[in-house]
């Protein structure tokens, strides 16, 4: 646990990059296998780009934490927000929403828009199931990613990502 907690520290975005790069196209794999369709992943050229977009969609995912964190922190110091606590519940549930209604959209599209690249897609069919899993899914997970040390929080998102998927394939 030590080595991981110094890579992250030492190269957050590379380790973003990692992370997100495994764990998120892991759970691309479990939901693609739970819904028996494991041969529509891709051939070996598109399964490398989705692995790289993963990848890049952890840096954004470490800026986007990093920078609501600092609006929140801007708010709170402006007297625009309560002043809460860090280590509370409210200030997690409150970072979660703030990320969540206003970078979380933009990273889907972004993360969206990346998988239609790759493969060829033109459309954007289910983004609204997409947006509306911010409510039900994603600020109820990212309260407890902010409930915990800075050095987790990208990990526990990256498997977010698995338990997401799980959750998509069991849908279909």
């Amino acid at each position: 646990m030590e080595g991981y907690l110094n890579f992250v520290k030492r190269y957050p975005l590379i380790s973003s990059f990692v992370q997100f790069a495994i764990l998120g196209f892991l759970g691309e794999i479990i939901s693609y296998s739970l819904r028996k369709k494991l041969k529509t992943i891709g051939n070996p050229f598109q399964i490398f780009l989705k692995i790289l977009a993963w990848g890049i969609l952890g840096i954004v995912i470490k800026m986007g934490f990093t920078g609501s964190k600092g609006s929140l922190k801007a708010l709170i110091e402006n007297k625009l927000f309560f002043n809460i606590k860090e280590s509370s519940f409210f200030y997690a549930l409150t970072l979660s929403t703030l990320t969540n209604t206003f970078f979380g959209p933009q990273m889907m599209f972004f993360h969206r828009l990346e998988e239609n690249i790759i493969t060829g897609r033109k459309d954007f069919k289910g983004i609204e199931f997409s947006l509306f899993s911010l409510l039900w899914f994603w600020i109820p997970a990212h309260t407890f990613t902010f409930m915990l040390p800075k050095d987790y929080q990208i990990g526990i998102a990256a498997i977010w990502s698995i338990v997401l998927g799980i959750i998509l394939s069991i849908k279909k």
